[in-house]
């Protein structure tokens, strides 16, 4: 069975390897243009293309996925499936080509976060459970029939760095199965249930990211580390998903610090007091609408990330500061 690989990040390009080292005959690879990054502009591939050139797999850029040649290319491939994993929306002129249809790996529990950014949002909401879905692609976004599903219990502090490794380790498994039942002809899908209401997944806009110090101190804290790019082991993921929510210092004399909060946690504690506790050597709690945040790890805008002992021992912290 010949497979076309759809995919642009990391996330993508560890699916990309999974497939490849179970045995499955991935014969090109299709990714965006080499974009423009950096402070001298220059053109980077992205995670896919990498792994693809360095397992020796071809690689096709399209600028748009209608064009002719492109779909030509695609014909004369033959593949039997494509596979899509974190790419964008494919035309209907393209998923329809592979007699074996195309299929996606989508990292929530389908029909529930369907959209760009479910790792956040599931967080961001406190949910208890997520997990990953592969799916037949139709032409309404995240709404084809579903193939496997398997489903994955959140704790209470976990970051949205931590959902994506864990959801990338099942994901791949998830879709290495499905691959292996298609090609076995044993697969079986499902129709979604969309006539209960679900949550959505959009894409994490600049107004989400601002911090309202006025929700309880739970809300807080999911909203925190649904955009944590820090793992529990402090490790950084450094990707795009993980913006961090932000605030501002004032220090009461007219000058606000924007400052990203990385990692946090709940001090259920209902003092009334608007005054930010400190010892100004090892912690620092901000009341909340309900409850204290105990912030653990932060970054002043373009500074080094610090963690809360360093950020006091060069902000001493008055009865005059307040975080906006």
């Amino acid at each position: 069975m010949k497979i076309v690989f759809f995919g642009t990040p990391g996330f993508a390009a560890d699916n990309l390897d999974a497939l490849l080292d179970y045995g499955f005959d991935v014969v090109t690879v299709v990714t965006p243009p080499d974009s423009k990054s950096g402070r001298g502009k220059v053109l980077k591939a992205c995670d896919v293309k990498k792994r693809a050139i360095k397992r020796n797999i071809p690689v096709l850029q399209p600028h748009k996925l209608r064009d002719s040649n492109f779909i030509n290319d695609l014909y004369k491939l033959d593949a039997d499936l494509f596979i899509v994993v974190a790419f964008r929306m494919l035309p209907e002129i393209v998923w329809k080509i592979p007699p074996k249809r195309t299929i996606n790996l989508h990292t929530s529990l389908l029909p529930n976060y369907k959209g760009a950014a479910p790792i956040n949002w599931v967080l961001i909401n406190g949910e208890k459970n997520t997990g990953v879905t592969t799916f037949y692609i139709d032409q309404d976004i995240d709404s084809g029939e579903i193939l496997l599903q398997e489903d994955v219990v959140l704790n209470y502090d976990l970051t949205a760095a931590d959902l994506h490794d864990i959801l990338l380790e099942k994901g791949k498994s998830v879709l290495v199965n499905t691959v292996k039942m298609i090609n076995s002809n044993c697969i079986k899908s499902s129709k979604q249930n969309n006539t209960l209401t679900y949550n959505l997944a959009p894409k994490i806009n600049k107004e989400i990211l601002k911090i309202n110090w006025t929700l309880k101190a739970e809300k807080i804290h999911n909203l925190v580390r649904g955009l944590s790019p820090y793992t529990k082991n402090l490790i950084v993921k450094n990707v795009a998903i993980f913006p961090s929510a932000w605030t501002y210092l004032d220090d009461g004399k007219g000058e606000n610090k924007r400052i990203k909060i990385h990692l946090t946690e709940i001090i259920h504690n209902h003092s009334t007091s608007p005054d930010l506790k400190t010892d100004n050597k090892s912690y620092l709690h901000v009341p909340t609408g309900e409850g204290l945040i105990s912030i653990l790890r932060l970054q002043i805008e373009g500074k080094n990330p610090i963690t809360i002992s360093q950020f006091l021992l060069g902000n001493k912290i008055t009865k005059f500061h307040r975080f906006l």
